[in-house]
């Protein structure tokens, strides 16, 4: 299932996309005068396997209902599709090229750093450059949404965990994140999480290391690569994070972003975002995710 977090007057609701276009499910829930079905992604997530059922066996009735409930996307303001999480973890430098161009040593445990709930972003909303900042990167990634409490999980059982994944642009002020040997100032400036547009369950996934991943600037392919390029891949990260700390439902984990930034650009061929600038985030299964870039 793709789901999505819809914003109608200022509050969050659950969405689904359908073939036929978008139901809101709390619209559709209210006019068939349905029961036990969730109603926000966090509920679906909390609920696991029952919930997720719960909610396919309620939009196979709505998607039935001659179109009564169904919306056009272009009509939907989406928000970010994750939209509390409890934790934001990063991974950095883990596309083998992203490394080697800029000239980093491939590393042997994966390196971590983390994100605020301030830098979350949805669908098509405006990102704000800072103002103390002037060299800030796209970063196209692919997202791992927990779906099950994981805690010393080996490899081999960690996806299971894994509720589904989405798009994220991992926005970076490369002065602010180099101003220091810590990465956060530059990476926690507000709006700097685009997250989705949707949250595609992990079944219509399948082999998270082996999708299309692209970032376009103004029409141009600025990143084009596949998640198989990671250094560790998704399985790997998931067990490792959960040797360390609990990872719950809810959680989101950036997996790292592939060549074709603008950091790795020799210095005099360095152009980064300005205002106006728009930036399509795409992986395979995943859809498009589109923001513009504004100085604040």
């Amino acid at each position: 299932m793709k789901l999505l977090n819809i914003i109608q007057n200022g509050q969050s609701q659950l969405g689904v996309k359908t073939e036929q276009g978008i139901i809101n499910v709390a619209q559709a829930v209210q006019a068939l005068g349905a029961s036990g079905v969730p109603q926000s992604i966090h509920e679906v997530i909390d609920g696991g396997q029952a919930a997720l059922e719960a909610l396919q066996s309620f939009i196979a009735n709505a998607a039935g209902q001659g179109g009564a409930f169904v919306q056009s996307e272009s009509d939907v303001k989406i928000g970010p599709c994750v939209p509390n999480p409890n934790k934001i973890i990063c991974v950095g430098l883990n596309y083998r090229k992203h490394a080697e161009e800029t000239n980093a040593k491939i590393p042997e445990y994966p390196i971590l750093f983390n994100k605020f709930n301030n830098t979350l972003n949805g669908q098509g909303d405006d990102v704000p450059l800072p103002k103390v900042s002037s060299k800030v990167d796209y970063e196209a990634e692919l997202v791992i949404v927990i779906g099950q409490t994981a805690k010393y999980v080996d490899k081999e059982s960690a996806l299971s965990h894994v509720f589904g994944y989405c798009n994220v642009n991992d926005v970076s002020a490369r002065d602010l994140q180099m101003r220091t040997n810590q990465w956060l100032l530059g990476k926690s400036c507000d709006g700097f999480s685009p997250l989705g547009p949707y949250l595609v369950t992990a079944d219509e996934v399948g082999n998270p290391n082996d999708l299309g991943i692209r970032c376009i600037v103004n029409g141009e392919v600025r990143q084009n690569s596949n998640t198989s390029d990671m250094i560790f891949h998704c399985d790997e990260i998931v067990s490792y994070i959960s040797q360390h700390m609990t990872l719950v439902p809810g959680d989101i984990i950036l997996t790292g972003t592939p060549e074709g930034v603008v950091l790795g650009y020799p210095e005099d061929k360095q152009v980064y975002l300005k205002d106006g600038d728009v930036v399509t985030i795409e992986i395979d299964k995943l859809g498009s995710l589109t923001n513009r870039f504004v100085a604040e």
